[in-house]
């Protein structure tokens, strides 16, 4: 059984760990509301963005947007894989682990080579083990923007159009709330059009000008950055929510421990009392007799 003085040292560990993470939460949750701001405002423009998209190209050939709509066999295939630089975000970083990795096991099964492009230090360092990392871009945190996000973007277009690749699919976080992260796995590229089942034009007879396929062509590289850059924008916003739930969990768990330690502290200070007043009362007995 622990001694008073061990005791008091782990209350004093305790409470110092526990400054330490309501402090971490307080600066994530500070964080979170910028995050979460950005996403928030980003959401609406890319999903019109993509419903024009759709709309548009609903009545055209799947070829009508160009050589990055065209479906092709895949034989080599890129994963960007979105997580942090840093850690003490629960099952943030290990979930996208864990969907990247079935993702590659299963390519492996039927015969496709896969890549990785990992963005954030910790995704990289679990996914270098045992996988082929492309490139490794975990600086663009340190200066998120949607000028440094499009470079990306644009390199990893421009090594689909050489055929490099022949898919590219992102996994990542999107943030729903605070407590709550979804990993999505979707396709990058090729960008996938959707047709109409009918095939007949839209209900409103629109003029476009210039030509709906001039349209499809012009739109579709701005939504593969706005694609992009909204999952960055999500992993971010999610990395907080997880950053801060975690923090707070951890801030209750440390107070509970030490509320056990105090009482156990309590209760040795009290047996030792006693036993220094029988020891007392022992000796003076004797004296006595």
């Amino acid at each position: 059984m622990a001694n008073l003085k061990e005791i008091r040292s782990r209350i004093t560990s305790v409470g110092s760990t526990m400054q330490i993470t309501s402090a971490m939460k307080m600066v994530s949750a500070a964080k979170l509301k910028r995050a979460q701001d950005a996403i928030i405002q980003l959401r609406p423009y890319a999903n019109k963005l993509r419903d024009i998209l759709e709309n548009i190209s609903s009545t055209l050939d799947s070829d009508a947007g160009g050589k990055l709509t065209i479906e092709r066999e895949v034989k080599k295939m890129l994963v960007v894989v979105i997580t942090s630089n840093r850690g003490l975000a629960g099952a943030f970083n290990s979930n996208v682990f864990k969907i990247a990795n079935a993702l590659v096991v299963e390519n492996s099964v039927k015969g496709i080579e896969t890549e990785l492009m990992t963005i954030g230090k910790k995704g990289f360092d679990l996914m270098r083990k045992s996988n082929t990392i492309y490139k490794n871009e975990s600086s663009l945190w340190d200066n998120l923007s949607y000028e440094n996000v499009a470079v990306i973007a644009d390199e990893v277009t421009e090594k689909f159009l050489a055929g490099d690749y022949d898919q590219v699919r992102l996994v990542y976080n999107s943030f729903k709330n605070a407590a709550t992260q979804i990993v999505m796995d979707e396709q990058y590229l090729p960008v996938q059009i959707v047709k109409s089942e009918s095939g007949a034009a839209q209900s409103v007879d629109y003029i476009f000008e210039p030509s709906k396929e001039e349209i499809v062509t012009d739109l579709i590289p701005q939504a593969l950055k706005t694609q992009f850059f909204k999952a960055i924008l999500d992993s971010n916003a999610a990395e907080h929510g997880a950053r801060m739930t975690a923090m707070h969990k951890a801030t209750d768990n440390a107070d509970a421990l030490r509320k056990e330690l105090v009482l156990q502290y309590n209760k040795e200070r009290q047996a030792a009392i006693t036993n220094e007043i029988l020891e007392i009362v022992g000796g003076a007995e004797a004296l006595d007799s």
